[in-house]
C-alpha cells in the first residue's frame, strides 16, 4: 500500500504554541465520599488508587464491551472527580451512569457551565507540568493535564472554575487543535460512533485507557477476552485524504468493494490541505496491498500514516 508521509515537524508557517477554548467538550462532576469507588465499578480505569497528581484516560462501556463514552478523568479532591468528555454524549452518559448510583454516596451532575476548558500547545504548556502523559499539575484552582504530544508539540488540557482567568498564551485556532488531536492518534468518542468499538479498537490499552488489573465494570469480560485471547482484529490508524471526512463515515479497501473495512472515528482538516482522520480498521486492511477509500470503494483515496506511538503487546 502506498504511504503519504507528513513530516514529524509541524508544517511550516503554523503556530507552534497557543491556547484555544475547547467548545466541543463538557464536564461530568462526581461528588461524595464514594465518588472514586463508584467510578471504579463503571469505567475501564482504576479511580480508587488515582493520586491527585495524575489523570486517567477511561472508557464507559456497554455490557458487550462497546464504548459509549470516553473521558479524561481526574480528582480535584479525594471526594470530587471530573470527567471531561464530548458534549454530544454527555447527557446520555450522565443519565446512564446515574442509574447505577443506587446507595453509593456519590452525586453526579453536568458541570459544563461551571468549568472552563482550554487546550494548550507548545510553549503555552507550563514548564512545571510533568512530562509523562496523564500527569496532573495544579495551578491554583486550575488543573493542567499533560496529553500525548502531536507533531512533536507538547499539549495539555486546562480545566478550571468558569470564573478563573483564562490561561496565558497566544490565541490558537480551534481547527489547528482539532488537527493536532487527530495527529496524536488518541480518539475522543462522539455520537456518530457511539457503541461501535471495544477500547482496543481505538488502541486504548496502549495509551493508558484500560487497566486490566482492576475489578469488574460493564463489559469487562469482553474487553479482557479481546486482549488475552487474541480475538482483536481491528486497530486505530491515522490516515490522510484530499476530501473531507467525518466521524461515522465508512472506509473501504480496494480488495472488497462490498464490505467496509473501517470507520472514521475523528477527523480534522490538515492545515496545508486535505483531511486527516483516526480510523478504526481491520488490521489486514492496513497491511494488504491495495488502496483505502472513504465512503465507498470508488471514493476518495486515503493514505495510511505511521502511528505516533507504539502498540503494546505486553500489558
Amino acid at each position: 500500500m502506498s504511504t503519504y508521509t507528513i513530516p514529524n515537524s509541524t508544517p511550516a508557517g503554523l503556530a507552534t504554541s497557543g491556547v484555544t477554548r475547547l467548545t466541543n467538550l463538557g464536564v461530568i462532576r462526581v461528588e461524595g465520599d464514594d465518588a472514586a469507588t463508584f467510578l471504579q465499578g463503571q469505567l475501564t480505569q482504576d479511580f480508587t488508587l488515582l493520586p491527585l497528581s495524575e489523570a486517567r484516560l477511561a472508557a464507559f462501556c456497554s455490557a458487550k464491551g462497546r464504548m459509549q463514552a470516553s473521558f479524561v478523568g481526574f480528582k480535584r479532591s479525594p471526594t470530587e472527580v471530573l470527567l471531561v468528555c464530548n458534549r454530544d454524549l454527555l447527557a446520555t452518559t450522565l443519565k446512564r451512569l446515574t442509574m447505577f448510583v443506587l446507595r453509593a454516596k456519590a452525586k453526579l451532575s453536568d458541570a459544563s457551565e461551571a468549568f472552563a476548558l482550554f487546550g494548550l500547545v507548545g510553549n503555552a504548556v507550563p514548564p512545571a507540568v510533568p512530562d509523562a502523559p496523564w500527569s496532573q499539575w495544579r495551578d491554583g484552582e486550575a488543573s493542567v493535564i499533560r496529553l500525548y504530544p502531536a507533531e512533536g508539540l507538547a499539549r495539555a488540557l486546562w480545566v478550571a472554575p468558569a470564573q478563573t482567568d483564562a490561561p496565558e498564551g497566544d490565541a490558537l485556532a480551534e481547527p489547528l487543535w482539532q488537527w493536532l488531536d487527530v495527529r496524536s492518534g488518541i480518539a475522543t468518542l462522539s455520537q456518530p460512533v457511539f457503541d461501535a468499538f471495544v477500547p482496543q479498537m481505538l488502541n486504548y490499552e496502549s495509551v493508558g485507557g484500560v487497566n486490566f488489573k482492576k475489578g469488574c465494570y460493564p463489559g469487562q469480560e469482553v474487553v479482557a477476552r479481546s486482549q488475552f485471547r487474541g480475538t482483536l482484529k481491528r486497530r486505530a490508524y491515522v490516515v490522510h485524504g484530499d476530501a473531507p471526512m467525518a466521524a461515522g463515515e465508512e472506509v473501504f479497501h480496494s480488495r472488497d468493494a462490498e464490505q467496509p473495512c473501517g470507520t472514521v472515528v475523528q477527523a480534522a482538516p490538515h492545515p496545508h490541505g486535505g483531511f486527516d482522520a483516526i480510523v478504526s480498521m481491520q488490521t489486514n486492511a492496513a497491511t494488504d496491498e491495495g488502496r483505502l477509500h472513504a465512503g465507498n470503494a470508488s471514493g476518495p483515496a486515503l493514505q495510511l500514516q505511521p502511528l505516533p506511538y507504539p502498540l503494546l503487546d505486553d500489558i
